[in-house]
């Protein structure tokens, strides 16, 4: 198995040249904006032909509008779907006929040439990883939007989720000027227990219950305006949930903040909710409020294998349970295969079906102990730089044992109905063995089901 290739962007270049006669007048530079395509890139550079210096402005549009101006002051812009250069307007880059626009403000005598590339980044399914929880100084938190999207851009981050309680404020305030995807979210906080509501500005008109009623109609309410619906550290000390298990969730927070007894409790729990055949996708969050020595930003990091660089395209991914997480972003990181199967998907069971499972892991140290888990518990452990505890140690080229990337292989069979991944690893400033990664399953299912999944090389 092999990470995905990315597409390549297809880049063109441009030459224009305008007369003096011309100045006054605005210009267009079509080109054919191809299906789907996730971000706009146009630069210029103008070359005069004399004094005074050429002043070209720039500007774009699709097949029915304008998108953006920004006269004179730019001489670069990019236009995506949820996010553009400020004075550009993002949203669908739908295919058709799309125009650079220059206005010719002044031109010398001798006129001018204008060079323009455009560049247009096609859709391409990778992983990207983020923090699915955290909050800012609207509701308990100290820090605000714009530095809760500058740590995770420094850290190399690609999304993250503001969820601040009982409150959607955040949401209307999210920072443009950030490569970060910012996921609109609130966590639904009850005295009861806590629930995150994600992918839309305003999922609740009213957070009070006070009943279960109350719990489920919100919830209700929530789904329907399209937010996804996050059991948050459900097995917290201090604030765990107290209401129905059996609530209309569609995720569950597993891991929240550091490594700690309440979040083993919690992984025990969606591992039995795993055994007894409810697919209940896995996720991570910090859980970050303010500067604090443990809990920081993306620890832990949820990595989600994505169509898009989207709020749709992430959560959209972890629907499909396409999610592994590690305790910080430089964590081992896991990814499950079985065939053109991954993580979340269910591989059919056929004649076709491949016979084995592939881990694929990186960033693993001396000592870490890599396990594959199915329904009874694990079923194959490996420890790096020792011999493994059962069959042969699995080869994967160079053989260094501490590779960037290492390959375990596991048979299919035995009834299992998934399988999932995890490391452990002994920290030494904890002077404790915790989890530092881990995925979630990849099915096998029965009959004709899940040949509709999605395919890894998608």
């Amino acid at each position: 198995m092999s990470m995905p290739r990315a597409k390549e962007s297809l880049v063109r270049t441009f030459r224009r040249d305008i007369s003096r006669e011309e100045q006054g007048t605005y210009i267009e530079i079509p080109f054919a904006m191809p299906e789907g395509t996730e971000t706009l890139r146009i630069a210029y550079a103008v070359e005069s032909r004399g004094e005074p210096k050429a002043t070209i402005d720039l500007g774009v549009r699709d097949a029915g509008k304008v998108r953006g101006w920004s006269g004179g002051a730019r001489s670069e812009c990019f236009v995506g779907r949820e996010k553009a250069t400020p004075g550009y307007t993002p949203g669908e880059l739908t295919p058709g006929e799309w125009a650079v626009l220059h206005n010719a403000y002044r031109v010398p005598e001798g006129g001018c040439t204008v060079t323009v590339t455009v560049e247009c980044e096609p859709e391409t399914p990778r992983w990207l990883k983020g923090d699915l929880h955290m909050h800012s100084v609207h509701s308990d938190g100290t820090f605000t939007l714009l530095e809760n999207a500058a740590v995770m851009e420094e850290l190399g981050c690609d999304f993250l989720a503001m969820t601040d309680h009982n409150t959607t404020s955040q949401n209307a305030a999210y920072p443009r000027e950030t490569s970060v995807v910012l996921i609109p979210g609130m966590e639904f906080t009850t005295n009861r227990g806590h629930a995150n509501l994600l992918g839309v500005p305003e999922p609740l008109d009213d957070f009070r219950v006070a009943g279960q009623d109350d719990v489920d109609r919100n919830i209700r309410t929530a789904r329907e305006r399209g937010a996804r619906v996050v059991l948050n550290h459900p097995h917290c000390r201090h604030c765990p949930w107290l209401w129905d298990f059996s609530a209309d969730i569609d995720w569950v927070e597993v891991w929240n903040g550091p490594w700690s007894e309440s979040n083993e409790a919690a992984l025990d729990w969606w591992h039995r909710q795993l055994a007894s055949g409810r697919r209940l996708v896995a996720v991570g969050g910090s859980d970050t409020h303010r500067p604090h020595p443990y809990v920081r930003h993306a620890m832990p990091t949820t990595w989600v294998y994505a169509r898009t660089k989207t709020v749709n395209g992430i959560l959209e991914g972890i629907a499909r349970g396409h999610v592994s997480i590690g305790y910080a972003p430089d964590a081992p990181f896991l990814e499950l295969a079985c065939g053109p199967y991954r993580i979340g998907d269910a591989v059919p069971a056929n004649g076709d079906a491949p016979e084995e499972v592939e881990l694929r892991a990186e960033r693993l140290l001396p000592g870490d102990v890599v396990r594959l888990i199915g329904e009874e518990g694990t079923v194959r452990e490996w420890t790096i730089g020792g011999e493994p505890e059962s069959g042969p140690w699995p080869e994967t080229g160079a053989g260094a044992r501490t590779a960037a990337a290492r390959s375990f292989r596991h048979p299919v069979g035995g009834g299992l109905s998934f399988l999932r991944a995890e490391v452990r690893r002994h920290f030494a400033e904890a002077d404790r063995t915790l989890l530092a990664a881990m995925t979630n399953p990849i099915y096998f299912a029965k009959g004709e089901e899940g040949l509709e999944h999605d395919r890894h090389d998608v």
